[in-house]
């Protein structure tokens, strides 16, 4: 299905005013109340929407409520039938401790065309959209990658950088990455924006890799398939009960690689609005009786591009 201008125009909108809704809780320890008063206004925002949404990238499930959870029902009921990923507030360590890297984000797409990952870890690798599909994969050695990257591009390896999560369970990683002499950019939240920093040169990320949310490696992966980059991805199951709920939802092989194409099918549509400054965008700031917000969105094969909006102070 043809996703229009103007449904993209209402995500910006709705990511926009999610945003806003933080502001009052930056700096503040609060990370539950900012999530929930972000939530909330997603989910009023959504509900106006004349579409038949569905989430299929949640915060949680249904008895987990007022986050918006995996299979609820948004929009008039009315229009295009719609697959909506949502992180209200991605970093809400950041908003909570004014730091930067939070931001708002909604990924969209036809009925059946975003792949309902399951709440488990996800391994994940990433590049730009000048790489070959042959030359990064989640199965080679990480030397392997690393030269392959260094081979293709020209770039001598000192001057890789890769982005990761620091977290213990990527020890071994980020010791071989140091063994090999990469330059590593490591973040400590948020790694939906640290794979989007692979899509532009500017950024100076050539890789992202390591281990993260299943969710949140559909929605990077709905913004970098927009933008002709690669991505890999692959969950990683830690009990019993996380393979029987995958098994549900139809996931068959459990330890299949999964591409970019097949974690998202046919257009989509990628929203993120900065909450806190960040690498891709400014975070929310007050200017007189105006809120000033940056969005960061893909749509089409274009860009990543960056709009900025105003709006009055809220009541």
């Amino acid at each position: 299905m043809k996703l229009s201008q103007e449904l993209l125009n209402d995500i910006i909108e709705i990511t926009s005013k999610s945003a806003i809704a933080c502001y009052p809780f930056i700096g503040k320890n609060e990370k539950i109340l900012a999530d929930k008063a972000s939530t909330d206004v997603m989910r009023k925002e959504l509900n106006k929407l004349n579409i038949k949404g569905k989430v299929v990238i949640g915060e949680g499930e249904l008895d987990e409520a007022p986050m918006l959870y995996i299979g609820e029902k948004l929009g008039s009921g009315d229009g295009p039938e719609i697959d909506i990923a949502v992180d209200p507030v991605e970093g809400t360590n950041f908003v909570a401790k004014n730091l930067p890297g939070s931001m708002s984000v909604i990924a969209i797409s036809g009925k059946g065309n975003l792949f309902n990952a399951p709440e488990t870890y996800m391994e994940k690798i990433a590049t730009g959209n000048h790489v070959p599909n042959d030359v990064i994969d989640l199965d080679f050695e990480i030397e392997k990658n690393i030269k392959n990257y260094s081979d293709m591009t020209g770039k001598k390896i000192h001057d890789i950088t890769v982005c990761i999560l620091d977290r213990a369970r990527h020890k071994k990683i980020i010791s071989e990455l140091n063994r090999l002499k990469v330059n590593i950019k490591l973040i400590s939240d948020g790694d939906v924006s640290g794979a989007l920093l692979v899509s532009d040169k500017k950024y100076n990320v050539d890789i992202f890799m390591g281990t993260g949310g299943g969710p949140e490696g559909v929605i990077a992966a709905a913004a970098l398939k927009t933008l002709n980059c690669k991505f890999q991805g692959r969950f990683l199951f830690k009990s019993n009960e996380e393979k029987f709920r995958a098994k549900k939802m139809g996931i068959v092989d459990l330890n299949k690689k999964y591409e970019i194409n097949e974690i998202v099918k046919g257009e989509s549509i990628f929203c993120a609005t900065g909450i806190t400054n960040n690498d891709l965008m400014n975070g929310i700031y007050k200017k007189n009786d105006k809120f000033i917000t940056e969005t960061i969105f893909t749509h089409h094969k274009s860009n990543l591009e960056v709009v900025k909006k105003i709006f009055p102070l809220l009541d």
